[in-house]
């Protein structure tokens, strides 16, 4: 299976995800939905969240350009909220997960849907 299809089929098919994104550990963006744009540099910021989770308690998760508020934070997943929606990051041995859920999904079914594919992920060793 494709990064891609990851993507599209076991997070935004799913419907509890609104927009996603699959990068590596080096800031590069292996599959993402179209016009969702997580740069390089916001990767490298959230992966050093990963380790040391206070600047970004401090001034925000910064993810396609919009400030979240880091509601969770530990060496697995990064949670954020902004308005009505958020993001939900998991890292993998070799990738992070970046999903956005809206207004109409609970966050608490895009952690699952995420955080389930991290699991898998994980067990292949991506």
């Amino acid at each position: 299976m494709s990064w891609q299809s990851y993507v599209d089929t076991n997070l935004v098919g799913t419907g509890l995800v609104s927009v996603a994104a699959i990068a590596g550990h080096d800031g590069s963006i292996w599959a993402n939905t179209a016009g969702f744009n997580v740069t390089a540099d916001e990767v490298k910021k959230l992966l050093a969240g990963f380790a040391d989770p206070g600047p970004l308690r401090a001034s925000g998760l910064f993810i396609n350009g919009e400030k979240y508020l880091v509601l969770k934070a530990d060496d697995r997943s990064i949670y954020g909220k902004k308005g009505t929606g958020g993001v939900v990051t998991v890292k993998t041995a070799q990738s992070i997960l970046v999903g956005l859920y809206n207004e109409k999904i609970q966050p608490g079914q895009c952690a699952n849907v995420v955080e389930k594919l991290a699991d898998y992920l994980i067990e292949t060793g991506y």
